[in-house]
């Protein structure tokens, strides 16, 4: 139906045009909906010339479209359309209908039944109405009341928090709940200052405070939400970074600065986490604030911050003299393990500055920020920690993994060129289950970094690992035929060296009815075809019980005594 509507708009415009060449012109420049700037603004005029109700909710409702955090559902935006800003109930029979909705923008939207959600007709029609503020004056401050109102009604303060909320009632709930700060952030009026005070007025025991905990709060067990005491209203206004109203509660003396919320976040972690500098400067600016305060969540305000990148409230925290950059956060993680491991190089910089801070200090699992690095192939940080000479290449982390290992198993070639380039990592080390960087690479198929690995002369291809598998046993029984060419190329590669159980590679093929490595096993004059494990079982055998047809009719012509395959 859009393309349609989409069409009808581009002839309209096309038609608009007096003469042939500037018809050509204009349908030239039409391509993918561009060039349709005119058309729209005739149709928002058509909008405006209804009148009255019609033209209001018209552009209104392109307002909510136009700047929603998230695609709308129909009955979202039906109900939000209906609330009146600052009436203290929600009346149904304001509510429009789609039918009301669709022909009060003039083809403008449509909806996706498919999502479901109400959509603009065109892509461009968005850059079009975002590039022209004025048409909707005071679009988030509007949205942000309207929010606020809805949440303030008798019908949802009367929602208890103990139990979950039927959302087809009141399909509004979740979004005014999680998006009306994000709108306020942006534009808030002395009127939406007031809603969110009366908001906040009871705010631990209203339902919107749970919601919006159980979508923001990371790491929290179910039952914390169940708690007498949700929130407050500065942790969400902290959350959210609104600053005119976080600076209202700050300069009550009696406000609780350092109070945990049922999530064990204080307001200045919640600040800093979501990257508030205004915030978070507000915070620091009480004397009896914490700044260190891990909280019930083990979360310390620079620990979040880190985590999330925010570089500017990363420096603000370091600013001051109670500020632990080295203290453990959630799970024992270090600010520089969280900075590394969600890949946060500008964050990781500013800690390495830092003389009191380790960089080969272990966070979680004993994972060191090298091994996190690693294990998440964020290059640009481990040639940064690789240029320290405090930074220990070999270290092992979780599972007694090396960073080779770990680079090896992901199959980073780049990171592996990298780690055996330093003369002080063991490219044979392996992990408290005697698997080395070659058998993890072998088992995962990771062809280019098994042949970085045998360029090295300190690098035994038939070394076995766990279970005395070898690199040719778990590259054929996970069945990566170029793994098993490369490592059959080799001279000191024994075919037949048997792992778990005493199976062959020849045994692990045909058991996992690996056809291609079967064949690439059965072209060697030193493989024996009918060699049993240790229960007995050959390579036949094994793929007779298995089903395997296509590897039984490739070993069945060279059995001794074949089995019957019925």
């Amino acid at each position: 139906m859009s393309r349609f509507l989409l069409v009808s708009l581009n002839i309209d415009a096309i038609l608009q045009e007096t003469t042939i060449h500037r018809r050509r012109q204009k349908l030239d420049s039409m391509t993918d909906g561009l060039g349709l700037g005119d058309a729209y603004g005739a149709t928002l005029d058509r909008i405006k010339g209804q009148g009255g109700e019609k033209a209001r909710l018209g552009m209104t409702i392109l307002m909510w479209i136009t700047y929603a955090v998230r695609p709308l559902k129909p009955d979202e935006l039906l109900h939000a359309l209906a609330v009146e800003i600052g009436s203290p109930d929600l009346n149904s029979d304001n509510i429009p209908s789609i039918g009301t909705l669709l022909a009060c923008c003039q083809g403008l939207v449509v909806i996706d039944k498919e999502a479901p959600a109400v959509r603009l007709i065109h892509f461009t029609l968005q850059e079009y109405l975002r590039a022209r503020p004025q048409l909707f004056g005071t679009a988030h401050s509007t949205i942000a009341e309207t929010c606020l109102s809805y949440l303030n009604s008798r019908q949802v303060k009367a929602l208890s928090t103990t139990t979950s909320p039927n959302l087809l009632s009141i399909p509004f709930l979740e979004y005014s709940s999680l998006y009306w700060g994000t709108h306020a952030k942006k534009d808030l009026s002395n009127h939406g200052k007031l809603l969110a005070l009366e908001l906040f007025d009871d705010y631990s025991h209203h339902i919107s405070a749970k919601i919006l905990l159980k979508a923001r709060a990371r790491y929290v067990c179910p039952d914390d939400f169940d708690k007498p005491f949700l929130s407050s209203g500065l942790h969400c206004a902290s959350m959210f970074g609104i600053d005119e109203i976080v600076t209202g509660f700050v300069e009550v003396e009696e406000c609780d600065i350092n109070q945990e919320d049922c999530a064990g976040n204080t307001p200045l972690v919640w600040a800093a986490e979501n990257g508030h500098e205004g915030v978070v400067k507000i915070l620091l600016g009480r004397d009896d604030v914490n700044p260190d305060n891990s909280g019930g969540n083990m979360h310390t305000p620079l620990s979040a911050a880190a985590e999330n990148g925010h570089e500017g409230v990363v420096k603000i925290l370091l600013g001051r003299d109670d500020v632990n950059p080295a203290k453990p956060g959630r799970l024992g993680q270090t600010p520089l393990c969280f900075a590394v491991e969600n890949g946060h190089e500008g964050v990781v910089k500013i800690l390495l500055g830092r003389d009191d801070v380790n960089p080969d200090e272990p966070g979680r699992l004993r994972q060191t920020p090298l091994c996190f690095a690693v294990e998440n192939k964020h290059e640009g940080l481990v040639k940064i920690l690789l240029r320290r000479d405090d930074v220990n290449p070999d270290k092992l982390g979780r599972l007694g993994q090396s960073p080779l290992s770990f680079a090896a198993w992901n199959g980073y070639e780049g990171v592996v060129k990298m780690l055996l380039g330093r003369e002080d990592v063991n490219p044979e080390r392996s992990n408290h289950l005697g698997q080395t960087a070659l058998c993890f690479a072998a088992e995962n198929g990771h062809e280019g970094v098994v042949k970085l690995l045998l360029e090295r002369d300190d690098v035994n291809p038939d070394k076995p690992g766990s279970s005395l598998q070898t690199p040719l046993c778990y590259a054929a029984e996970s069945g990566y035929e170029g793994v098993v060419k490369i490592l059959l190329g080799r001279d000191d590669i024994n075919p037949e060296k048997p792992g778990s159980c005493g199976l062959t590679p020849l045994c692990w093929a045909a058991e996992r009815g690996h056809v291609g490595v079967v064949k690439l096993l059965l072209e060697r004059d030193d493989v024996d075809p009918n060699k049993p494990d240790n229960q007995g079982q050959t390579p036949l055998s094994l793929a007779v019980e298995r089903g395997h047809v296509d590897v039984v009719a490739l070993l069945q012509p060279l059995a001794s005594t074949a089995p019957s395959t019925a």
